[in-house]
């Protein structure tokens, strides 16, 4: 299904379902959440890398909490689905800011068991090293859910985005988690020693 939107360029990655608040303060993008807001339209956060992507997603306008008297405004927005960028417009006609036509990527939320219970137990793993609380029972963790806090690099979030299978995402995030665990318990391993610098210590005799 094609769709147009209102797009406004950003060097972040929006996951699906996370809650993004923004500070807007460009005169363009001031007059994209004010026909937002009026009309109760939607408009597509495009990734940003060393240029625009042709990859985005649609946010939803929730809130806009503060205006300021010179026009910024702070605002609250839900992340719903990723697009590809088909066509785009800067800016588009009789408008401040871009727009362009945007198709939507797929999604198989199918995942197995075998799969799934394997990421959980190295995300667990990744948020206990990184001091992360999180209650992980009480809701039903996807890829999207702490894929901002697991250490990955904008680009590697930007793969993520762009994978249409649940199953895919999971196993990239497994694979990664696998790589960094060992990294960070190393890391943990070097605090602890420096903790002990300073204490007495018993040093076994060695016998040469």
């Amino acid at each position: 299904m094609d769709a147009y939107l209102p797009l406004f360029p950003l060097k972040i990655v929006a996951f699906p379902g996370e809650e993004l608040n923004l500070h807007i303060f460009e005169p363009r993008y001031k007059q994209l959440v004010n026909d937002c807001k009026e009309s109760g339209s939607n408009f597509g956060v495009g990734v940003y890398l060393k240029e625009l992507t042709k990859y985005g997603t649609e946010v939803e306008l929730k809130e806009i909490v503060y205006t300021y008297e010179d026009g910024r405004m702070d605002i609250k927005t839900k992340a719903i689905r990723p697009f590809h960028i088909l066509n785009f417009e800067n800016p588009q006609e009789g408008r401040l800011y871009p727009g362009g036509e945007v198709e939507y990527l797929e999604n198989d939320p199918r995942v197995t068991s075998v799969t799934y219970q394997q990421f959980l137990f190295y995300l667990k793993e990744m948020l206990r090293l990184m001091q992360y609380e999180a209650d992980l029972a009480s809701f039903q963790v996807t890829s999207f859910t702490f894929a901002h806090v697991v250490g990955l690099k904008l680009e590697q979030e930007f793969e993520l985005l762009l994978m249409q299978k649940e199953s895919e995402r999971q196993e990239y995030l497994t694979q990664h988690f696998k790589k960094m665990i060992p990294i960070m318990k190393d890391l943990e391993h070097s605090k602890e020693k420096i903790r002990m610098n300073g204490h007495f210590k018993y040093l076994d005799p060695l016998d040469f």
